[in-house]
């Protein structure tokens, strides 16, 4: 038994604009203006994608934040102008620019951030040490977690889980059928960071009852071990996402 407290667990979707979303999630009357408030009222997590392809306003962040309750998290998904790169050693000025650019108006909303390597990204110890030591622990006072997410076998490595936890960045656990999941490295962490990529489209909640259990225990038994965990249901068959999520909720 751990003598820590629980983490908490937040379970999500990517994003909250997807015109699908508005057949098999969203109800009728439900503006697109509403739609992150309806998501913030079903779920408890969602990871942003924008941030990915380029720079947010600080004012839309501090929209963002006062159109969830108080407990809901953005995860955010690094700038593709930090890790789609030849040399990650050289991201230091991106990095900067990505923590600056106002994602501190989330307040106790901010999340972990994810580091999505490109898939043809190989594991080098020295250029990935490099690039960890450039992921600043606190940003205007407000503490930032930060995960990596590798998408290269290399990076199956005990070199890599030596790194990640020196550093105190997490891994990302991708149940996905492209990538490998690394599930070593993703344990190993300071807090738990899962995406759920194998939802079906014939099935209304995504996913069969017994995957759903299967998360939920896992979510469970991390969260007892005193780490916070975020799962979130990304692409797959993206319509069903929001019931994949809502159905893990309620096993939890």
């Amino acid at each position: 038994m751990s003598g820590k407290a629980p983490g908490e667990i937040h379970v999500g979707i990517g994003g909250w604009s997807y015109d699908p979303w508005r057949e098999t999630f969203y109800p009728k009357g439900v503006s697109k203006a509403r739609e992150l408030e309806y998501v913030g009222q079903h779920l408890t997590g969602t990871e942003i994608n924008a941030t990915f392809y380029g720079r947010q306003k600080p004012a839309s962040f501090a929209k963002w934040r006062d159109m969830v309750p108080d407990g809901f998290k953005f995860a955010l998904k690094g700038s593709r102008y930090c890790t789609n790169r030849k040399n990650l050693a050289e991201a230091g000025e991106s990095v900067t620019n990505f923590v600056e650019q106002g994602i501190v108006e989330l307040g106790d909303r901010l999340g972990p951030i994810n580091w999505q390597l490109a898939a043809t990204k190989k594991f080098d110890p020295d250029e990935i040490a490099q690039f960890l030591a450039l992921l600043p622990e606190r940003q205007d006072g407000l503490p930032l977690r930060h995960a990596i997410e590798p998408r290269h076998e290399s990076f199956g490595d005990p070199a890599f889980v030596d790194l990640v936890r020196k550093a105190g960045v997490a891994v990302v656990l991708a149940d996905s059928p492209k990538y490998p999941a690394f599930e070593e490295a993703a344990e190993a962490g300071p807090f738990v960071y899962a995406r759920l990529q194998n939802a079906r489209s014939e099935i209304e909640q995504g996913y069969p009852d017994a995957e759903l259990g299967h998360w939920a225990a896992r979510a469970r038994a991390w969260s007892k071990s005193g780490r916070d965990v975020s799962l979130f249901f990304i692409n797959g068959a993206k319509e069903r996402a929001p019931a994949a999520a809502m159905a893990l909720i309620g096993k939890l």
